[in-house]
């Protein structure tokens, strides 16, 4: 299925203007799971309803308002959104550069990739190379689902990518939580210690080895569930937040690393058969007609 642009517009690049298209650049693997009725298993339906004329309302019917006051309401038009003198709207205009390790990854909020429309083709990529070139990444400021974000352009790949960014006050920091550092004290051995468990898991980054294990345990419950087999083994007890010796606990852990890190790979497991269909649910009874009596 083609990927579909969720915004087009240009990007001002000092004076020079390039067109392109906005793509997500993440999609979520999540299990999506229904409501169903109990007694049936008929999916539930959640309908639009209006307390006022007590009746179910047609999206069309449907209007967006901003409450001003207690159950007071202005009511705002597409075209309200559309025609704001705001630049961002339509361009995504770079104020300036920076070094990426200066933007600290909490500020990041979504990922979107970038794709040059005709014209725009050669100088999308002198901007990509020139940002490579320069070791930096362009900060700039687009609307994007009726807000002006702040955003960070970047090389990624073949493209460029772009990622919106929370505004200063929207980080709520640690000023709210109980984090004693300062009243915590730390030995020199037990620093040296944890200093060896880091470099002993010290490794280049490769996404590729993680993988979902909540999401692939919750597969194999439903294909077991599908093909009436046993079900999964549950999962572990968390473990315990309290230690009794720190400095025992580090050195149990850097023996077990040195101990999985000698162990032989686990051979693969054997494919699963294809899962049995589902149980079929009973049809949902037909409602019978109700006609007023006509008065005389």
């Amino acid at each position: 299925m083609a990927r579909r642009a969720i915004w087009r517009g240009a990007v001002s690049f000092g004076m020079v203007a390039i067109p392109i298209k906005l793509y997500t650049a993440t999609e979520s693997k999540d299990l999506s799971f229904v409501t169903l009725h109990k007694a049936c298993r008929n999916r539930i339906r959640q309908k639009r309803y209006c307390p006022y004329h007590e009746t179910e309302v047609e999206a069309s019917e449907i209007v967006r308002g901003y409450e001003y006051a207690k159950e007071q309401y202005l009511v705002m038009e597409p075209a309200d959104f559309e025609n704001l003198p705001v630049p961002s709207t339509h361009v995504i205009e770079i104020t300036q550069f920076v070094d990426l390790g200066d933007i600290d990854p909490i500020n990041f909020e979504r990922s979107y990739m970038l794709e040059p429309e005709g014209v725009g083709v050669k100088p999308f990529y002198l901007l990509k190379q020139s940002l490579e070139d320069s070791g930096r990444v362009a900060i700039a400021k687009v609307s994007l689902r009726q807000k002006e974000h702040i955003c960070c352009l970047r090389p990624y790949q073949k493209g460029i990518s772009m990622h919106t960014m929370h505004y200063p006050d929207e980080i709520r920091g640690t000023n709210e939580l109980d984090l004693p550092e300062e009243r915590t004290a730390i030995t020199d051995q037990e620093m040296g210690m944890a200093s060896i468990l880091i470099s002993q898991l010290t490794a280049p980054y490769e996404p590729e080895i993680f993988q979902d294990e909540y999401r692939l345990a919750l597969e194999r419950t439903i294909e077991g569930k599908l093909s009436s087999q046993q079900p999964v083994t549950a999962a572990p007890p968390p473990p315990k937040g309290k230690v009794s010796d720190l400095m025992d606990a580090l050195k149990a852990s850097i023996a077990a690393t040195k101990k999985a890190d000698m162990a032989p790979a686990d051979p693969p497991e054997p494919a699963a058969e294809p899962p049995a269909g589902p149980e079929e649910a009973p049809a949902p009874k037909k409602r019978r007609s109700k006609t007023r009596a006509k008065s005389g």
